[in-house]
């Protein structure tokens, strides 16, 4: 039997009623075992269109012997019973349920993605989650349920909203401060990359990664209520260097990087923004043609080389960092952060209204 938690929320109709209803809806499904629910909670919306009703919110825990893609088919079966309408992204509905985690198991699909690729900044669910399983693993971290809950309730929590030059990272950064009312943090010196001509030397680099960190030192980082907003992340350095330093140099930065993370803040957020080429073509376009004399968007692109007259692909040494980038992100580790999102950076102002939900869900 696989033990699967799934989150529940109704902010349209009689929202306690279809709460219960839809707990009733599972029970009776063949193969399921409702084993906990949550008491539910009142949570202001966030995302989606202005005027919403606030949501009620909970969670429920059940047993099952059928394969994931099955409990979501009858969560959506649920859903339907209970005339939930999808006519608009995080709109309003009369019921919300969504499938948080299945066993330890990860699924990364186009029709299905577990565990919920939000679910670790969203205190809404995290709260009544963490009620009812908070020893429930969360395999993306190596950590529990609870342990989630905890990392978004520092009370100054760091946010790295981040990408390779040219995502856009440092405006959504910007963006995200601003609407969240967060402290702003820019990184200090520039990505030492080029695009394939002279390479970093390990002086450069680390230079870069004392610059990077000096301000996030745990010796002065201010406990007090709020959040930073950084455009970067230090330990993000390590892959971008791996093209520049051989064997050696590499490991050497490694360990400086390993003695900075001993030192610094761990980020409790990390908001990845993946940048595809023709975005990234478009972006770099856009500096070459003397707009950088006028606007200092996209500056990154500037200040890494990488907006230059010479013929060739500089897309490539760009997607080939950001895959990199994103496998470090994404390997379980105890500095690393807890949760991380990715967000598609085609269209900025759509990535900075998703990661401003994002950060406006934990706080």
């Amino acid at each position: 039997m696989a033990r699967c938690l799934i989150g529940c929320g109704s902010n349209r109709g009689p929202r306690r009623e279809q709460l219960d209803r839809a707990v009733e809806l599972l029970r009776a499904m063949p193969g399921v075992t409702v084993r906990a629910v949550s008491h539910y909670s009142e949570t202001t919306p966030v995302g989606g269109p202005p005027g919403q009703q606030s949501f009620l919110n909970g969670a429920c825990l059940i047993d099952t012997d059928l394969p994931p893609r099955t409990v979501l088919e009858i969560l959506a079966a649920v859903e339907k019973t209970l005339h939930r309408e999808r006519t608009e992204r995080w709109g309003a509905r009369t019921i919300d349920l969504d499938l948080l985690l299945y066993d330890d198991v990860v699924i990364d699909t186009p029709e299905l993605t577990i565990p919920h690729p939000r679910m670790a900044t969203r205190r809404f669910v995290l709260e009544p989650a963490a009620e009812i399983a908070g020893d429930l693993a969360f395999p993306p971290a190596a950590c529990t349920v609870r342990d989630l809950l905890d990392n978004i309730s520092a009370p100054h929590p760091l946010v790295v909203v981040i990408g390779v030059p040219g995502s856009g990272a440092s405006e959504v950064a910007s963006m995200v401060a601003d609407a969240v009312m967060g402290r702003p943090l820019h990184a200090p010196a520039a990505l030492p990359i080029t695009d394939g001509g002279t390479r970093s030397s390990l002086a450069r680099w680390r230079q870069t990664l004392a610059a990077w960190s000096a301000p996030l030192e745990r010796s002065h980082w201010n406990d007090t209520s709020g959040v930073t907003i950084a455009d970067y992340w230090c330990d993000g350095l390590v892959a971008a260097a791996a093209d520049d330093l051989d064997a050696d140099e590499l490991d050497d930065f490694r360990a400086d990087a390993d003695a900075a993370a001993a030192r610094t803040i761990t980020p409790s957020v990390a908001i990845m923004l993946l940048a595809d080429p023709a975005a990234l073509e478009e972006r770099i376009a856009f500096c070459a043609r003397r707009s950088r004399d006028h606007t200092d968007v996209f500056a990154d692109l500037a200040a890494a080389a990488l907006v230059c007259d010479r013929p060739g692909d500089r897309v490539a040494p760009l997607l080939h960092l950001q895959d990199r980038l994103l496998r470090r992100l994404r390997a379980p580790a105890a500095r690393g952060p807890k949760a991380v999102i990715t967000i598609d950076a085609s269209d900025l102002c759509r990535a900075a209204l998703e990661s401003t939900a994002a950060v406006e869900a934990m706080i």
